[in-house]
């Protein structure tokens, strides 16, 4: 099996970018692993696989896998990654809406110039069953007991799971240690994205990411809407919020209640193809 593959990134999160053969095989989770090995493979955090619309008025629909081989259901970078590619197919104009399906819902992304996209995440999700998280009710924070500590989180969906907790500096935050424990951590059915926020200031936050199934990313897109909404809901930061991760900076904008959106680069790395 042939894949002609498109490699791309969002602040260093990076992606394969392909379509597949209408009716044929997609590689297994062992082949994406493969192609997901940074000394061995190709290297991703995500492999992205286009396929046709599900419902008029989308473009496609498109599935994501993780560089373990796992299938997840929505990636903010993605999305922006897969706008990109297609304004540069001449498939989107300049300034032109696009619909996209995934397994996480419906997104809606515009091009504002040929590497700048903002995407529409929806609107976020807080009761404990659209996470899923194990907990009686919605609340602010809830308290989780990993690796022998307790730890205050928020939890949101965007499509996908995340857990975000605010921490004195992201530069000492123990990502290595509590990314890992939290992501598979029993009250999570379905494993969750760990935000590791640092509150600058209303406008402005840092932030790092353990993603489910890759690890620590340079940035994480649906993460860093998690992180805003978070703090919003707290009363700590204003609609309209820098996001600083490894790889630069995001802009997301939450004018509560209502859609998420993300704002920032999608780059193309090079092209290529492999035989599996």
């Amino acid at each position: 099996m042939r894949i002609d593959f498109t490699k791309m990134h969002g602040l260093g999160n990076d992606f394969i970018v392909f379509e597949a053969a209408r009716d044929g095989p997609l590689p297994t989770p062992q082949q994406f692993r493969r192609l997901g090995d940074r000394h061995t493979g190709i290297g991703f955090d995500q492999a992205l696989v286009l396929l046709p619309a599900q419902h008029p008025g989308a473009s496609l629909y498109y599935r994501i896998f993780n560089a373990d081989g796992t299938e997840v259901e929505q990636c903010g970078n993605g999305a922006r990654c897969i706008a990109a590619l297609l304004h540069r197919l001449g498939r989107v104009a300049l300034g032109e809406a696009v619909v996209m399906e995934s397994l996480g819902g419906e997104v809606c992304a515009r091009v504002l110039s040929p590497e700048t996209i903002a995407v529409n995440m929806g609107e976020p999700r807080f009761e404990p069953r659209a996470v899923p998280f194990d907990a009686p009710s919605d609340a602010l924070s809830h308290v989780l007991e990993v690796d022998g500590t307790r730890v205050q989180i928020g939890v949101v969906s965007l499509g996908n799971p995340h857990a975000v907790l605010t921490v004195d500096s992201v530069d000492t935050a123990p990502v290595e240690r509590l990314g890992p424990a939290i992501e598979a951590h029993p009250r999570f059915p379905k494993r969750v994205n760990v935000g590791f926020m640092q509150l600058v200031d209303r406008g402005h936050l840092r932030l790092r990411v353990h993603e489910r199934g890759a690890g620590e990313t340079l940035a994480c897109g649906t993460g860093a809407c998690a992180a805003v909404v978070v703090a919003r809901r707290r009363g700590l930061t204003d609609a309209e919020v820098t996001v600083e991760v490894r790889g630069g900076q995001l802009r997301v904008n939450w004018d509560a209640p209502g859609p998420v959106w993300l704002t920032g680069p999608a780059k193309i790395a090079f092209e290529g193809h492999v035989e599996l």
